[in-house]
């Protein structure tokens, strides 16, 4: 959040210990847009055990060691004692809402800026946000409805670990306004209109709460080709809530009705 005041609680920075350690490749290489190069499905041939053999420069995906998304073990996590919240100072700016057909995403308009995140005083601008269903990560072996993914790159192109995203979890529950204000537009994108512009966003009003006192931070990877290692990953600990009607809406644009019991 712009501007945001330190409170005066002390802030817990939940860790995986065992994963973040010193990991020297950067990571360069973005996520693959077009869902046509691979698939979710099994069945497709091109499914999540293909991967890796698709392409040489997605070979991440089959041998990679720090892979997302994991289970997070909440009861292993190191309690690390006022780390400082994530740094965040977003802004409004003009935004493209998209249908990648794997998950719907909003990217921000060319030549514009929404802002940034710090960790550990590295700056990372906000690229995009994306929205899975159901979520990519579990907690304790649960996973959610919907889990969004705001993806940030290091302003400094030398940066050892170049890529960070800010995952927030939703359990059902009452609508998300945020979502609620989006769906009119996203339903608006279809087989033939895969994008639109969609006006001037605050990134913040994704979660007024994001960079809250608690969230798990390790080192993982891209979660779709090229599937490359070496992202630093801080999902928030707090769970936001959504509706099934809300949820049902973004399956039905990706074409996926089939997972309905999270």
């Amino acid at each position: 959040m712009k501007n945001q005041t330190k409170p005066a609680f002390i802030h817990v920075l939940l860790v995986f210990s065992a994963l973040f350690h010193s990991y020297s490749t950067s990571v360069s290489a973005q996520e693959v847009e077009d869902e046509n190069e691979f698939s979710y499905s099994e069945e497709s041939g091109k499914g999540p055990s293909q991967w890796g053999n698709i392409k040489k420069e997605w070979s991440d995906c089959k041998t990679g060691k720090m892979q997302s998304p994991i289970d997070i073990p909440s009861r292993k996590a190191k309690v690390i004692k006022n780390p400082g919240r994530l740094e965040m100072s977003y802004k409004p700016t003009e935004f493209i809402v998209k249908n990648r057909g794997h998950d719907i995403s909003l990217k921000i308009h060319w030549l514009k800026s929404a802002g940034s995140i710090k960790i550990n005083g590295t700056e990372y601008v906000l690229q995009q946000a994306h929205w899975h269903s159901p979520s990519e990560h579990a907690i304790d072996g649960r996973r959610y409805a919907l889990e969004v993914h705001l993806v940030h790159q290091a302003k400094d192109p030398k940066v050892k670990h170049n890529l960070a995203v800010v995952g927030l979890l939703y359990k059902y529950g009452e609508p998300d306004a945020f979502l609620s204000k989006l769906l009119g537009n996203i339903s608006a994108t279809n087989d033939e209109i895969h994008e639109k512009p969609l006006g001037f966003v605050d990134p913040t009003h994704i979660d007024i709460r994001m960079g809250g006192k608690a969230y798990y931070r390790y080192i993982g990877s891209l979660t779709v080709p090229p599937c490359t290692e070496g992202v630093i990953w801080s999902v928030q600990k707090q769970v936001k809530q959504v509706s099934k009607e809300q949820v049902h809406a973004i399956r039905v644009l990706v074409h996926d009705v089939s997972k309905d019991a999270y």
